[in-house]
């Protein structure tokens, strides 16, 4: 009789009990003002802060819209190997302007792309933000390619 008591209850305190993967609301609100999530909390996004101040850190993409003449192209962006190794440094600003390791190269908009080029690599980084690894570099005599990533 005992037996079936405990095993009663220890079944009744199983089924009661509130998943342990759920979250607070609290915990909820914060990740919902901050633009986190729990994944890049745990790459240092901080739920204390706002989400123009995480984007800003880098994480997530919430900073405001981009005025009509802003270019999705500005910024630090590097090229890498298979291997991780730096093929190239690139900068580019608001005007569009790019240098290739320190020395400036001439870039033009390709279907819907920023293509330029220096020595034997070609460059080419979409405008759609939104499409994961397609922004590449490729070089024609070492027959090698790889990813752009903006840092």
């Amino acid at each position: 009789m005992m037996h079936k008591t405990l095993i009663t209850a220890v079944a009744l305190t199983l089924l009661t009990q509130s998943p342990a993967h759920a979250i607070s609301a609290k915990y909820r609100q914060q990740l919902e003002h901050s633009g986190c999530t729990q994944a890049s909390e745990l790459q240092g996004c901080d739920i204390t802060k706002s989400k123009a101040e995480n984007a800003k850190a880098g994480f997530g993409n919430t900073t405001t819209p981009p005025s009509a003449d802003a270019t999705p192209y500005a910024g630090q962006w590097v090229a890498k190997n298979g291997e991780g190794t730096t093929v190239a440094t690139i900068r580019i600003d608001d005007k569009e302007q790019v240098w290739v390791n320190g020395q400036p190269v001439k870039a033009k908009r390709s279907d819907g792309a920023l293509v330029f080029k220096q020595g034997s690599i070609s460059f080419t980084l979409q405008g759609d933000r939104r499409l994961q690894g397609e922004d590449v570099w490729l070089d024609s005599d070492a027959g090698t390619k790889g990813l752009i990533n903006l840092e």
